[in-house]
């Protein structure tokens, strides 16, 4: 598959890939859906809600699991069409990539986008490789869930509540509840119009923010007595070790929301959260609050996101993963 060469999108070559993106799903019979490893609610949010729309107008919608679904969002209506298939019995029209970068970020259903007769590639991150056959990508967009809900609007598919509440999620947890720089008045005139379809709020915030299970919060409490601060009490970082999941009996998806946390200490600047998945795998998430580049920081590591949020693997050791970004944390303060 050739890589498209990389544009900026203005709204003018946006809406036209939008169009274009509009053709492909009304050429295709068999879509297949997919996002990037290690999901979060804009990931699982965005392919809920096209998979429900794609649905009524009446395609064959295959909606695949890259990655286990974390806790957090099992609650979310028809959660149960995230399946695991298998490329080599279908036929794939059409693969729409979600809120995933680059290829890699699909894992082991890579092998299904090269086996794509088209694919439709949609995402909100500036690192996008544009590897798609279509490219739907704006990092003005604060998630991927405000281009599905363009897409869908475009397309004329009226909204429900489930297609509503779905986006609602995706746009809700990569705007960290609309506070993050990244939401604009578009992104409030679209969840205006979410929540006209009567979605439950309520249950949904319940879910997504005040449902922290015992285990998560004994490993929130032990990640935060290592807590370490540096630089002036500019930086602010955190380690979670297997070790430590083992004594609190939690899961990495657990140390969801320490990040943020710790970047909400009054100092701190820049927060980053090492999460040891392997001896020498160390995942490394990033925030920053007001003028730090988070992005450009894991760029150096072969990762990427946004300004105020991006994130990186480091093939080290927690201790040398941890002096490897701090130098470069280091440096974007000078």
């Amino acid at each position: 598959m050739k890589i498209k060469e990389v544009m900026m999108m203005n709204n003018d070559s946006l809406d036209n890939q939008m169009d274009l993106s509009i053709e492909l799903i009304k050429q295709s019979k068999k879509i297949y859906i997919g996002s990037h490893i290690q999901p979060d609610g804009d990931n699982i949010g965005s392919i809920l809600a096209l998979g429900l729309a794609l649905k009524k107008i009446e395609k064959e919608v295959f909606i695949v699991k890259t990655d286990e679904i974390p806790s957090d969002y099992t609650f979310l209506p028809n959660i149960d069409m995230i399946k695991d298939y298998d490329e080599k019995d279908n036929i794939i029209d059409l693969f729409i990539a979600l809120d995933a970068s680059d290829l890699d970020r699909l894992g082991s259903k890579k092998t299904m986008v090269l086996k794509a007769n088209k694919v439709l590639n949609i995402d909100h991150h500036k690192s996008n490789t544009y590897f798609g056959d279509v490219n739907v990508v704006s990092e003005n967009s604060s998630a991927t869930g405000e281009l599905v809900y363009r897409l869908i609007e475009k397309m004329g598919i009226e909204l429900d509540k489930d297609i509503a509440a779905c986006i609602y999620t995706a746009i809700s947890t990569d705007t960290g509840s609309f506070m993050y720089d990244s939401t604009t008045y578009e992104t409030h005139e679209i969840v205006a119009k979410l929540l006209k379809t009567g979605i439950d709020k309520n249950n949904i915030n319940i879910n997504l923010y005040q449902n922290r299970s015992l285990e998560r919060t004994k490993l929130f409490i032990k990640a935060l007595d290592g807590l370490e601060t540096c630089f002036d009490n500019k930086v602010a970082i955190v380690k979670v070790t297997q070790e430590l999941l083992k004594e609190s009996k939690a899961k990495m998806e657990d140390t969801e929301g320490i990040v943020s946390f710790i970047r909400d200490i009054a100092p701190v600047e820049v927060a980053c959260l090492l999460k040891e998945f392997e001896k020498n795998q160390i995942k490394i998430s990033v925030r920053s609050k007001r003028y730090i580049d988070v992005s450009q920081i894991c760029e150096k590591f072969n990762g990427g996101g946004h300004k105020r949020a991006a994130g990186c693997t480091i093939y080290e050791d927690v201790e040398k993963a941890k002096e490897l970004i701090l130098e470069e944390i280091k440096e974007s303060f000078r």
